[in-house]
């Protein structure tokens, strides 16, 4: 197999292109950038050639690093990864350098790339060591470093190129935010060089007529001073200062790879160019041996992708779904119909007054007028959105539907009414699915003719934004049900776990023990401060009091009196000091953000303005605080141990779905890669040593899982034990 492929013109420019086998992106292979080291090689030996151009042989340029390589380098341990990283960082720098010579910088051959399309990660990387970027005009086309959201940064020279080309404030978007922008607005932003509709030919033309001075880069000119000033100087102390405070603002200190990306940026800023490389690839070196990266790698991309493509898919025939029916107009109905609609699917969105489906139907208009404000759509494409959507009142015109998908107020008796109305008229062959976040499917399919046919599919709201989709296996539900919501969901662009009947399934059985934990510890007297901060601290977007507002006071009185209703005596005696606390606040009328009340103060825009104070008056602070970690650990092991009791009864099936699930879902602590990552990166042992000294302090909803408790006796991960590898054996 060949990566890299070299024709050497009659005109005297050698093109390289770029065009991995058997797949529809490029990614970077060790034998690829042998392959591209020797054709380089090659061309600067060759007094024929005058100079080069580096393209691809595909619409994109390419997509990044092949995972598996940073995969290879962390197996041969710290030298490994760090003569690995080294070695692409040789490669760029020959290319960089062109064969001029040392002392004059003279005498090299230009060499410029000519991007087809998107290019990300060593994608972008690659193009930064050439001398001059041509990208082709294409809108849809991506160019950024993205590596900081999978816990690494560019490690492979795009960081010390950028910041030297742009300046360290007008690269921070690009390194620290992982911007992705299309070729214009990256050329404005100065990463590329020029956009124009023939970029092979544009720079076959432009390597014929450069100069010695067009090849070389400002970082190897004497006198070079970096844009915006050295860390050193007045201007350079204060941007660093600026950049440290913004990390931490977005990171709250949880996340390795931002802080290691700006410590080589401040050292490397300070020595010459290839002692500054070496700088990025320690840095580099020790995020990648850092758990976290590895985490991040396998749970947001390696895992994401395989969910996404239908690792745990029924073997059934396709599914896809071309109309589908939503029941209930509200916000969650008018979501999913947005997100249907804008997939191709046809939609009737049915609501018991033609007034409410309009205004659902309407939702989508003004999430679409939104889009055209901000140039993300065309009038045209939002006449052809809505055009697929139907507000009416007639169930009759579900008679052709493939999906129907329920979104009524959460009553099993009016669900179960609704599913009887719509089973009389649509087809035999039709998928019932409902919306209910905490309801048991295999209960509700009881209203049901044919259960087999009828499942869960769980949205997050709001709909357009959440990236996961939980699908609910009833006990009855079958594969072709499953199948044609996996289908689904992948027709919408998200991700789906798929996971078994039980009593707030898999993500509210895990978040409201998080949400419980901090009310109860400020009920318990502990400054509401410090719970929301540990919580930030550990890397959850928001805090559990703040999360409450956003949900709401009254859902979260309604959930617990319905819990407690269906579990009577089993109801956890330990609940009593959370729900004072919630009925309280309820009756008080403080029911969160949408009241501009609840654990928080607002404005009368609906902006916090802090917690309110009237709940210290109700809940004095105790004398004595408890320390971080252990107000981390609560809320930690809140949540993860749930998640085993979730694999544990069989309610998760895939370990990967919890993890995944927990980041998309509810924001879990993503640098950890999700619940069972985590409880790998502190070992079994600890966490069950750990849950006994937390059921001591705080009682049994801590008390270790038998599983955990297993694992620890036998020293034993949850990947090694339980993921896709030991699955396979």
């Amino acid at each position: 197999m060949t990566d890299f492929t070299m024709e050497k013109g009659a005109d005297g420019v050698a093109v390289i292109t770029w065009d991995l086998p058997g797949k529809s992106m490029n990614v970077l292979t060790m034998d690829g950038a042998a392959e591209l080291d020797a054709a380089i090689t090659d061309a600067l030996a060759d007094d024929a050639v005058k100079g080069i151009v580096i393209t691809s042989g595909k619409d994109t340029f390419a997509a990044g690093m092949d995972l598996n390589v940073l995969a290879g380098f962390k197996e041969q341990g710290v030298e490994g990864v760090f003569d690995g990283i080294m070695s692409l960082h040789h490669l760029l720098r020959k290319i960089e350098r062109a064969g001029m010579d040392a002392k004059t910088n003279k005498g090299g051959k230009p060499i410029a790339t000519a991007l087809t399309g998107t290019a990300l990660g060593i994608g972008l990387e690659l193009p930064l060591s050439t001398h001059r970027i041509f990208a082709a005009d294409t809108p849809k086309a991506k160019i950024g470093l993205p590596e900081i959201q999978v816990g690494i940064f560019p490690g492979s020279g795009g960081t010390t190129r950028l910041v030297r080309k742009l300046g360290v404030m007008n690269a921070s978007p690009f390194l620290l935010q992982a911007k992705l922008s299309d070729p214009k607005a990256a050329q404005k932003a100065g990463i590329i060089d020029e956009v124009v509709e023939d970029p092979l030919a544009a720079a076959k033309a432009w390597v014929l007529s450069a100069t010695d001075a067009d090849i070389l880069k400002p970082w190897d000119a004497k006198g070079y001073k970096v844009p915006g000033g050295a860390p050193y100087t007045p201007a350079g102390f204060q941007t660093f200062v600026g950049a440290n405070a913004m990390i931490m603002v977005n990171t709250w200190g949880a996340y390795p790879a931002p802080k290691a990306m700006l410590s080589a940026v401040y050292e490397g800023l300070m020595v010459p160019f290839d002692t500054a490389l070496k700088i990025e690839a320690r840095w580099f070196t020790s995020v990648i041996m850092n758990p976290s990266s590895g985490n991040m790698i396998r749970s947001l991309f390696l895992n994401k992708e395989a969910l996404e493509k239908g690792a745990n898919r029924p073997d059934a025939p396709d599914q896809r779904v071309k109309k589908v029916g939503v029941l209930g107009a509200g916000m969650m109905g008018a979501g999913i119909a947005l997100v249907s609609a804008q997939a191709g699917i046809e939609v009737v969105l049915i609501d018991q007054k033609q007034e409410a489906a309009d205004k659902g139907k309407a939702y989508t208009e003004a999430y679409l007028d939104k889009g055209i404000a901000r140039k993300k759509g065309t009038p045209e494409k939002k006449a052809e959105v809505l055009g697929r959507i139907t507000a009416t009142t007639d169930y009759n015109a579900l008679a052709d539907a493939d999906l129907i998908i329920e979104a009524v107020f959460e009553d099993p008796s009016i669900k179960a009414e609704v599913t009887k109305a719509v089973e009389a008229v649509i087809p035999d062959t039709c998928i019932f699915a409902s919306n209910t976040s905490t309801l048991p499917i295999t209960e509700l399919a009881k209203a049901s003719s044919r259960p087999e046919q009828f499942i869960g599919i769980h949205f997050f709201s709001p709909v357009e934004k959440m990236l996961l989709v939980e699908i609910i296996k009833g006990k009855a539900t079958g594969d072709i049900a499953v199948a044609k919501a996996l289908d689904y969901v992948r027709q919408i662009r998200k991700t789906p776990i798929v996971v078994n009947d039980e009593r707030f399934f898999y993500a509210n059985r895990c978040i409201i023990p998080y949400l419980n934990e901090g009310a109860r510890m400020v009920s318990e007297g502990v400054s509401p401060t410090l719970v929301e901060n540990a919580a930030r601290m550990l890397g959850m977007p928001v805090g559990p009091l703040q999360l409450i507002d956003e949900t709401s006071i009254d859902l979260a009185v309604k959930i617990a009196k319905a819990t407690k209703a269906a579990m009577g005596d089993a109801y956890p005696k330990d609940s009593k000091g959370v729900d004072d606390l919630m009925f309280w606040l309820f009756d008080e009328g403080r029911l969160g953000r949408k009241a501009n009340a609840g654990f928080y103060a607002y404005d009368d825009k609906g902006k916090r303005t802090g917690i309110w104070e009237g709940l210290a008056e109700k809940y004095p602070l105790a004398d004595e605080q408890p320390d971080l970690i252990e107000v981390q650990h609560r809320l930690m092991f809140a949540q993860v141990l749930e998640a085993v009791r979730a694999l544990q009864e069989g309610v998760l099936e895939d370990i990967r779905e919890g993890d995944v699930g927990a980041i998309l879902g509810w924001g879990f602590a993503p640098w950890s890669g999700g619940p069972f990552s985590w409880l790998d990166m502190i070992g079994a042992a600890y966490a069950a040593e750990r849950c006994d000294d937390l059921t001591e302090s705080y009682g049994a909803r801590f008390a270790c899982p038998d599983l955990l408790r297993e694992m620890a006796e036998k020293n034993q991960s949850f990947y090694k034990r339980f993921g896709p590898a030991a699955k396979a054996a």
